[in-house]
């Protein structure tokens, strides 16, 4: 009984294939699937190996790989964008660090299982698009396969007999169809008509939007730059590798490649909250700037704020900080100024107290007469709250105080080793003592002098204390590639999910009793197309242009002033 139920269903689902023919096949422009087993020898295995390559299982995998393979990034310190959290990362981790070393975590995205990884992908990536897309342009050229024999073994189907003559049936389905946009054909007897390609050309937009997301990623690596510049009120900087306090780059950048422009930073201007819970929360932030583009560009002016830089070719100035520089002058014991200039402080909490250095390094000489190098210590406060507070109280300049700590002796400028700016080498300094014997230091408000001992000199903290503004300069050449490439991206997705290709065929042919016999059916490529809906709004208009004749044993003496279409299994009843 099994035997003879197996060899039926066998029958059955090969007289279904014969029936369907080319009406079934080709809804899809994905490769065919690869033998089960490769052939033997180095050509079966390497044809065995790129059909692998290039599956869509393989690249949906890469493209997993990648994500899960970036993760690590953004969780480790990377050495290509703060070498000192890393070294500060390896010191604190003695024993994952080695590991992590090892295994590239330091430097994810250019290390070497990362690029396999993405030069895999992009690959698979080509080796899927080419055939694709060259089966969907034969698709386009083609037309839609004829109608099978067996109209009524698909999934949505529908019939009815009409007085009307077959050719006007085909006719009158041939104008609703391409009404509806659908590319419709005569095909012997039946209408064929076909919908939906622009789900297989989504398909192939997106798989080609992530070849330029890989492609913008890549040169955006390569070719990018990212550097920070602190601009004191009143101060400029110029597009040049040597002005910048910190840069970095990709390993094809050429400071050729910088973008030429410049700016002068002449005012900054913030304000905070003042009152409630988010007292001293920053409310604007913004920069006023003049600007030129190129060596002999004409000058302009613009406001840079958070969030809203400016552009300027491929090179994009980002408001990233804000701080004080108090003005301090400094005299010797004879009175001369050996140093006069806005010293900027260096925040520390969200109040801005700051601290900062002074480094009096030619010109000095001490009541004796001696040359020596001054290095003082600074630590700023813009409202200061009295008592024993050492904090500021608010951001804004409303009680500015500046501590000072001097010291003299050897800098340590000359050893030849590089020094921070905003840091005091005190090995070789000693310290300005009291009357107490005790280290000298002093409160001044603007406008105040600090006397140094035994007739040492002077330091004045000046009036009109100005503001400093950091900036980020930033080129990135493949962002704009890179945002085209996710909007394609978008949208080549949301067509291949949205969009649902469907064939439809109307056969109009004369019965045994002359009258014509009408057949519409209809084929999706996915068990989420609505053909049976569509089929049976289809019928309806096609059924008031070529209404239903009597059946042949219809007994009544007139056709029912409102018959009915006859549908299969699934179609919608009309």
């Amino acid at each position: 009984m099994s035997d003879t139920t197996t060899d039926t269903t066998t029958d059955n689902g090969e007289q279904d294939q014969q029936d369907l023919g080319a009406a079934g096949s080709q809804l899809s422009t994905a490769p065919a699937e690869p033998p089960a087993a490769p052939g033997l020898g180095v050509i079966g295995w390497a044809r065995w190996f790129w059909r692998q390559l290039t599956s869509m299982r393989v690249a949906l995998l890469l493209l997993l790989l990648l994500s899960l393979g970036a993760i690590p990034g953004s969780l480790i310190p990377q050495s290509g964008a703060d070498i000192n959290k890393v070294a500060d990362f390896q010191k604190t981790h003695k024993t994952l660090s080695p590991i992590y070393d090892r295994l590239g975590l330091f430097h994810v995205y250019s290390s070497v299982w990362f690029s396999a990884i993405y030069i895999l992908l992009f690959v698979s990536l080509v080796g899927c698009i080419i055939p694709r897309a060259w089966q969907f342009v034969g698709q386009l050229r083609g037309r839609p396969p004829g109608a099978p024999k067996r109209l009524d073994r698909l999934p949505a189907y529908t019939t009815w007999r009409t007085a009307a003559a077959p050719e006007e049936v085909r006719e009158a389905a041939l104008g609703l169809l391409k009404k509806r946009r659908f590319r419709a054909h005569l095909a012997g007897d039946a209408v064929a008509a076909e919908k939906g390609y622009v789900r297989e050309f989504g398909n192939l937009v997106f798989h080609i939007a992530l070849i330029v997301l890989l492609i913008a990623f890549a040169s955006g690596q390569m070719y990018k730059s990212d550097g920070t510049k602190l601009v004191v009120e009143g101060d400029g900087f110029a597009n040049s590798i040597l002005q910048y306090d910190d840069f970095k780059s990709g390993s094809m950048f050429s400071t050729d490649d910088l973008v030429p422009f410049s700016f002068d930073l002449k005012n900054f201007h913030a304000t905070y909250q003042t009152s409630g819970p988010s007292k001293g929360t920053p409310v604007t932030f913004a920069a006023d700037i003049d600007y030129s583009e190129g060596a002999y560009g004409r000058s302009k002016r613009t406001t840079i704020k958070v969030n809203e830089p400016l552009h300027i070719g491929d090179a994009k100035v980002y408001l990233v900080s804000h701080g004080y520089a108090p003005v301090i002058t400094v005299r010797d014991s004879k009175g001369k100024v050996v140093y006069h200039d806005a010293v900027p402080m260096l925040p520390l909490d969200a109040n801005i107290s700051s601290q900062g250095v002074v480094k009096v390094m030619d010109g000095y000489r001490s009541a004796q007469g001696v040359s020596e190098q001054l290095g003082i210590q600074l630590f700023f406060v813009p409202t200061y709250g009295g008592g024993s507070s050492v904090l500021s109280t608010f951001p804004a300049l409303e009680n500015p105080v500046l501590n000072l700590a001097p010291y003299h002796g050897d800098l340590g400028v000359n050893s030849g080793i590089p020094q921070s700016v905003y840091q005091l080498d005190k090995t070789h300094l000693k310290e300005f003592k009291d009357s107490a014997g005790k280290q000298f230091r002093d409160n001044l408000k603007p406008g105040q002098t600090m006397q140094l001992p035994n007739g040492a000199g002077s330091v004045t903290f000046e009036k009109g204390v100005r503001e400093w503004a950091g900036f980020e300069i930033v080129q990135e050449p493949g962002s704009s590639w890179a945002l085209g490439g996710a909007l394609a991206a978008i949208f080549g997705l949301a067509a291949s999910l949205f969009i649902q290709r469907r064939r439809v065929w109307v056969r109009a042919v004369p019965g045994p009793d002359g009258v014509t016999v009408v057949e519409m059916a209809g084929l999706g490529r996915s068990e989420s197309a609505k053909v049976p809906e569509e089929l049976g709004d289809l019928a309806g208009i096609l059924y008031d242009q070529a209404p239903g004749a009597p059946d042949p044993d219809d007994s009544s003496p007139s056709p029912s002033p409102d018959p009915e279409v006859v549908p299969a299994e699934g179609a919608e009843k009309r």
